[in-house]
């Protein structure tokens, strides 16, 4: 029971648009600048979550990317998001 529970939310959050969305950097410090950021903007979120990312098949470590996972937020709110990502030289992916 409890399932078909989580997979409705989960439904009704994709019908609003209130999925996971990840940011990708390929920087460090773009990526904790950025989660600083968000955690300023959108305090109902708490701080996001800062991963390093390993590209399937990359032989070098320092190929990783870094990745800002973030959930809950609207349309509205997302474009916002794309133009900070951006001016890190990052962009944003649903996940």
């Amino acid at each position: 029971m409890r399932r078909r529970s989580v997979h409705r939310v989960r439904g009704r959050l994709a019908e609003c648009g209130l999925m996971r969305q990840l940011l990708v950097f390929g920087e460090r410090e773009d990526a904790e600048e950025v989660a600083e950021t968000l955690a300023e903007w959108f305090p109902e979120l708490g701080m996001p979550r800062v991963v390093r990312e390993t590209l399937a098949g990359e032989d070098d470590a320092e190929d990783a990317q870094w990745v800002v996972v973030i959930e809950g937020l609207g349309e509205d709110a997302l474009a916002k998001v794309d133009q900070l990502a951006e001016q890190h030289d990052g962009w944003r992916e649903a996940g």
